[in-house]
């Protein structure tokens, strides 16, 4: 028995004699600097005891349990960090922003993160982007005027600026009654480059107020397609004459009942909805003008990340290939 327990204790001394050889050698070749020595101890704490690599690669073990804390305390450190910017992050834009675009913002002010790391965070804190609810057709197409084709045919992704504008028409609930909201979008780079609202539908008061706009802001290039339902205020004889006028415009019309033909700019209108409107208690029309102008020439013009464009704000985008003299 006694012989048993001594050939036990003579192994064991062998396999840590071993050990210490292992890490011996490992101190002449890798180990130069004592953060290295800390972090070879880490990483093997579950395979040799931390007092024993500590006597071996001479260094204390009190020195090495206080850098083991300050990493541990560095990594919380950093991690509130990032839950602070991303709380900061989320209510700057209103609650609007989910984790694809706040990883975004994190990741263009220099933060090395993932989207699923800042969609834990953001659970862990209890932050959800605004929910958007279905969306209502507007559209009255019951008129005797000329429509025309569907030209467009879902075509969303010009190449260039001024090549295709699309336009519509929504609703927004006010104390006093309803606004209506028009937009003329350029698809280039999505933006809103006309835009009006009125309480009344009248052609005068939307789409001809937005169509000034937007010829202000961006050329009439030759070939460009005009886009829009076939709504009242897009097909009466008013704005069909002022599109003639150009003798260049294309005009195209989505098809009877099929809001998909203009879905970029159902796609705006379900978004300024969701991110301004929904959850919120009804305010005054002019209250609702200053916060649609906000909106629209604030956030979504200037610094909304859109994800039709890579996740870039609209001015990004137009650097990116040189339209600085894009408005």
């Amino acid at each position: 028995m006694r012989s048993k327990n001594h050939k036990r204790f003579r192994s064991k001394t062998q396999r840590c004699r071993t050990r210490t050889r292992y890490i011996k050698k490992s101190n002449r070749h890798f180990f130069q600097e004592r953060s290295m020595i800390y972090d070879f101890i880490k990483n093997n704490e579950k395979i040799f005891p931390i007092e024993k690599m500590c006597q071996v690669l001479v260094v204390s073990s009190s020195g090495f349990y206080r850098w083991k804390n300050k990493i541990i305390s560095n990594r919380i450190h950093r991690m509130n960090h990032i839950k602070e910017k991303i709380t900061s992050i989320y209510f700057e834009s209103k609650q609007r922003y989910g984790s694809p675009r706040i990883t975004i913002e994190l990741q263009s002010l220099g933060y090395a993160i993932s989207r699923i790391t800042v969609a834990k965070y953001m659970k862990q804190m209890g932050l959800r982007s605004k929910l958007s609810k279905k969306f209502k057709v507007s559209t009255d197409s019951k008129h005797n005027y000329l429509t025309v084709e569907n030209v467009l045919n879902r075509e969303f992704k010009p190449t260039l600026p001024s090549k295709v504008w699309v336009s519509d028409i929504t609703y927004i609930h006010t104390k006093e009654g309803f606004l209506y909201l028009t937009t003329v979008i350029d698809l280039y780079d999505r933006k809103i480059i006309g835009w009006s609202l009125s309480s009344i539908m009248s052609t005068q008061d939307t789409i001809l107020s937005a169509w000034r706009m937007a010829t202000r802001n961006r050329t009439v290039h030759s070939g460009l397609i005009f886009h829009s339902d076939r709504g009242v205020q897009y097909a009466n004889n008013k704005f069909a004459n002022v599109l003639n006028s150009y003798k260049k415009i294309t005009r195209s019309m989505s098809r009877k009942g099929n809001c998909w033909d203009n879905a970029v700019a159902e796609s705006f209108f379900k978004s300024l909805k969701t991110e301004l409107i929904y959850g919120n208690k009804l305010i005054t029309k002019e209250q609702m003008k200053l916060e649609i102008f906000e909106y629209i020439e604030i956030w979504y013009n200037k610094k909304r990340r859109h994800s039709a464009l890579n996740y870039k704000n609209i001015d990004e985008f137009n650097n990116q290939f040189n339209y600085k003299n894009v408005a």
